[in-house]
């Protein structure tokens, strides 16, 4: 009789040398990665050369000589250094001149550009005050001009 320890060594002898014969199978898979690879260029290489569909629509386009715009009409109101007010280089008595000449401007359907040209040396408040006058009184367009 064999004892136990025995039986067991020979059984573990017999599974490891069946061990080393199984890991000698050959593997029978194919690789497919290149395969997808080049799968993958080609449909690339499809998309780029397949033409783009555009879509359009025609148009009847007029043949005509281009229509030469006149500049936008303006006015203009001038402060000079001792705060005297000036409405297109002619010389306004008081405020309410200006505010007169405003309301008129204000009623046209289409205002002219209203251009703030004040000396450097006049004051901030005349400056800001013609402003808010030409707004209050619906003048739509104001710009100031600087000093070249």
């Amino acid at each position: 009789m064999m004892n136990n320890n025995t039986l067991r060594t020979r059984q573990m002898r017999r599974l490891s040398m069946q061990k080393s014969s199984e890991e000698e199978e050959v593997i029978v898979d194919i690789n497919t990665t290149p395969l997808i690879d080049v799968m993958l260029v080609l449909l690339v290489m499809l998309i780029i050369t397949i033409p783009l569909q555009t879509q359009s629509v025609q148009l009847a386009l007029g043949s005509g000589e281009p229509v030469q715009a006149e500049p936008p009409p303006s006015l203009t109101v001038g402060i000079d250094f001792d705060n005297t007010i000036s409405f297109d280089n002619q010389n306004v008595a008081n405020e309410d001149a200006l505010q007169q000449k405003f309301k008129e401007i204000a009623a046209l359907p289409d205002q002219p550009t209203i251009f703030i040209k004040p000396n450097r040396l006049a004051s901030y408040k005349t400056v800001a005050i013609i402003m808010a006058d030409a707004q209050r009184l619906g003048i739509k367009k104001i710009g100031i001009m600087g000093q070249n």
